[in-house]
């Protein structure tokens, strides 16, 4: 199961991470966000104890996304080291962010 990323924990379960991680920027209104929601649960599967997959909500943690300056969702970003290496906005396949979680692996 995906992680729930918060602007109380993003420090230490993202910035503070050893290995990759990878962040959903979501919303519940979000048609989207809500298609892409299986790949990112089949992510957190398959990359369990490799890497860390989880969600932030923008609607309940504004100012992790302010942060990041999300202004499209579905936006995934990649952390490695507590810095940004990879950014997707829109939907992306499963394989483009296998491929780019594999790379930082």
């Amino acid at each position: 199961m995906a992680l729930e990323f918060t602007d109380a924990n993003f420090q230490e379960e993202v910035l503070g991470a050893s290995g990759p991680v990878l962040v959903d920027f979501w919303a519940e209104w979000c048609g989207p966000c809500k298609a892409i929601g299986p790949t990112i649960e089949e992510l957190s599967s398959d990359y369990d104890g490799k890497a860390k997959i989880g969600k932030v909500d923008i609607d309940s943690n504004r100012d992790t996304a302010l942060q990041y300056n999300i202004q499209s969702i579905p936006s995934i970003l990649i952390f490695k080291d507590g810095q940004v290496i990879e950014t997707f906005v829109g939907m992306k396949s499963k394989d483009e962010l296998v491929l780019a979680l594999d790379a930082a692996l």
